[in-house]
């Protein structure tokens, strides 16, 4: 399919100061849209300029969540380059989720074919400063123009930009986190290893309920038995208990998070065990009164990795590893921001070149 692009006559001023950039605030000049329809499917696959959207008040998007996303980055490497980091798999998983929300899919080469060439045309967005990053935000959304629980006939596929601050502005410290028994945020069967609006608004009450309490995030539980821990805030989970890395296993409920596979990948490359399992909420307490919980760590596009300074469960808290990042925590950090920002050879084959 050809993608016709229509330069913007009006460009924006361009951030100076990117310690002030902050987090999807700031947009860039254009934006990709694409059409469909049952009956022509994909179609008219565009670049135009950056603009708001006009939709139907009845539009299906506004009142049944029809609606899908992903996010990825792209960065200005050490050598001057333009890569992002494993595109190919959020647009697997994007589909994926199109699959369980009754959106369409699509095609994946096309639409990376579609975010290199926007990337490019705007490429002077991409922040220079050290942690810095071009956040990418492709969506799908249903735009059916009349009420009705039904399958979508026409959606919407579009992807805009916006240059980020470094998330670790201050350095990479150690988060509290709350383990959550009240709300839960998924099950399986549900919609939890989709990646859709409605995930994310149901997790707000609990997550201001541990803001305000002092808490960064919460640690879900399993929706059934409230005994397993699955994910911590928009961002997938790890333990070293006793030298051994364990994370919660895909059980149909937890986001299939592409730093997570990339970790993964990179410990088994380094010859270090890890372990896909369920994991009990009283084998993490009895770990972290022992003593033998000797890291915890986040993982997810944003933060890469967040160590887990304070855990709380109940009315308890308990510190790990004195409040300090590990030494694996730490190692995993370095390693996919080396490759990522082209610090280090990339061994995989993950980094794919923009200019």
């Amino acid at each position: 399919m050809e993608i016709k692009v229509i330069k913007t006559t009006v460009p924006a001023i361009k951030p100076v100061d990117e310690s002030k950039l902050g987090f999807g605030s700031i947009f860039t000049d254009h934006m990709f849209v694409m059409d469909w329809d049952r009956t022509a499917g994909w179609h008219d696959a565009r670049i135009v300029p950056f603009a708001r959207l006009s939709i139907h008040p009845a539009s299906t998007v506004l009142h049944y969540g029809a609606e899908i996303f992903e996010g990825l980055k792209a960065y200005r490497t050490v050598d001057g380059r333009i890569c992002m980091f494993r595109p190919e798999e959020n647009f697997k998983r994007m589909n994926n989720s199109a699959l369980r929300m009754g959106l369409p899919t699509f095609d994946g080469d096309l639409a990376l074919e579609a975010l290199k060439r926007l990337v490019e045309l705007d490429a002077d967005w991409v922040p220079h400063g050290e942690g810095t990053s071009l956040y990418i935000r492709p969506f799908i959304i249903g735009t059916d123009e009349h009420l009705g629980v039904h399958a979508v006939e026409h959606a919407q596929f579009y992807i805009i930009l916006s240059p980020s601050g470094s998330y670790y502005a201050g350095g990479l410290s150690p988060v509290k986190i709350m383990i959550e028994s009240e709300d839960v945020r998924a099950v399986r069967g549900g919609t939890g290893e989709a990646k859709c609006g409605g995930n994310y608004a149901a997790s707000v009450r609990a997550g201001e309920r541990a803001e305000e309490k002092g808490f960064a995030q919460v640690l879900w539980l399993d929706g059934v038995e409230r005994k397993f821990i699955e994910e911590v805030g928009a961002m997938n989970i790890m333990f070293k208990i006793a030298g051994k890395i364990v994370t919660p296993a895909l059980t149909g409920s937890i986001l299939p998070g592409i730093t997570r596979k990339s970790i993964l990948e990179l410990l088994h490359h380094r010859g270090i065990e890890a372990e896909e399992r369920r994991i009990s909420v009283d084998e993490l307490v009895a770990a972290m009164e022992s003593g033998t919980l000797e890291e915890a760590w986040g993982c997810g596009t944003a933060a890469v990795v967040s160590p887990v300074g304070v855990l709380a469960y109940g009315d308890k808290e308990y510190v790990i590893n004195n409040g300090r990042i590990g030494p694996t925590s730490q190692m995993l950090y370095d390693s996919l921001t080396a490759i990522q920002w082209g610090r280090e050879s990339d061994e995989f084959g993950w980094v794919v070149p923009v200019k």
